[in-house]
């Protein structure tokens, strides 16, 4: 119970609902789909340190899950400030001496041997939360927000953005672009400031483009993607060897453990980014499509649970979470398929990786806590 101060009466919150058992179940048979994938793709050559790690990681990540999703959302939003100022810390932690560059962006923090996380995976659980904020405060009888909320929330977007970009970490960038523009959505803000927003992005784009803010490399990947035969051996030797990967699999794949584009790491980052090709390869396109529906069955819950928040704040959180979750399935899921371009971004609850793995069931936690909340009743 959580007591609530009124004018003259303390209001007691009533007890929270019951959980969403159907995203419990697609979170951990997504997990438990992951750990398999894991091991398949780095028993051959690491042995079982990997999958103990990542095993570790989801373990902790499921107990965070459970306490995050018995968590009110008027004591969450107590906390959102501080979450929020150390994440921006963290991520500009990167940038100093503690960080470590790896695959091009300087996008990990190593503070000690043989221990490291990625800032920007946990500044996606303080942006969710915190955006929704100004989205949420609907005054004078307003039903969606006005332009001093949208304008205040896109500069709470803005600062850890901006820190991502110097990284840089375009994948992340567009991670949190899609979080925000899908908050945005679901706060019912006018959509002419959505088309605004998509403007304002793509006139940054263009900006770093000329200022030379994008990395040659980065470039490249944009270039392969429009001509996919572009330079095999070199900038489009990942894309070329991840549909090599998929297609080889065919209808039923190859079976687990048995494939042998997997064994032979001829994928490169096949645990961690093309994480998807192993799964394409060893079980096919039917069970590549069943990860695939099970992401998608996840985010059908969310959807729901945001359409049926108890209060404005979350619709808002929820909405946020989904688009974070499902733009980044797409972006994984396409850039093994050559939809997409190759930026580096892990598929959420099956990709090899401690910061992403906790992050993603934290923000299962969250669509929880917003399930089981209840207005208070006075």
């Amino acid at each position: 119970m959580i007591a609530v101060a009124g004018k003259r009466r303390l209001v007691w919150a009533p007890a929270l609902g019951p959980p969403d058992r159907l995203l419990t179940l697609l979170a951990l048979a997504l997990s438990g789909t992951g750990l398999l994938l894991v091991w398949s793709a780095t028993r051959m050559a690491g042995g079982h340190a990997l999958l103990v790690r990542q095993a570790v990681a989801v373990g902790g990540g499921l107990v965070l899950m459970w306490l995050v999703s018995r968590v009110d959302l008027r004591v969450l939003r107590a906390y959102v400030p501080l979450a929020y100022v150390l994440a921006l810390a963290a991520l500009a932690a990167v940038l100093s001496p503690l960080g470590v560059r790896v695959n091009g962006a300087h996008s990990w923090i190593v503070p000690a041997p043989g221990v490291q996380f990625q800032p920007s995976e946990l500044a996606k659980l303080a942006l969710a939360p915190a955006f929704a904020v100004p989205l949420a405060e609907l005054r004078d009888g307003r039903r969606r927000p006005g332009l001093g909320a949208v304008l205040l929330a896109l500069a709470l977007a803005a600062a850890p953005i901006g820190l991502i970009a110097l990284q840089p970490d375009l994948g992340t960038m567009m991670v949190f672009a899609a979080m925000v523009s899908g908050a945005l959505l679901v706060s019912g803000a006018p959509k002419r400031w959505l088309l605004v927003l998509v403007a304002g992005a793509a006139a940054a784009g263009a900006a770093a483009w000329r200022l030379g803010l994008v990395r040659p490399y980065q470039l490249e990947r944009l270039l392969v993607l429009v001509r996919p035969g572009a330079d095999p051996g070199g900038v489009g030797y990942n894309a070329a060897q991840a549909r090599i990967a998929i297609g080889s699999g065919g209808l039923s794949g190859k079976g687990l453990f048995n494939g042998e584009q997997t064994a032979g790491h001829f994928v490169p980052e096949q645990h961690t980014d093309f994480i998807f090709t192993v799964a394409g390869e060893e079980l096919g396109f039917a069970g590549a499509a069943l990860i695939l529906l099970a992401v998608f069955g996840l985010l059908w819950r969310g959807l729901s649970i945001a359409r049926h928040a108890a209060s404005p704040y979350g619709v808002v959180l929820a909405g946020g979470l989904v688009s974070w979750l499902g733009f980044q399935t797409f972006m994984n899921a396409g850039m093994t398929m050559g939809l997409m371009p190759v930026v580096g971004v892990p598929l959420p609850f099956v990709s090899y990786g401690g910061s992403a793995t906790v992050a993603g069931l934290v923000a299962v936690g969250l669509l929880q806590a917003v399930h089981r909340s209840k207005p208070v009743q006075p």
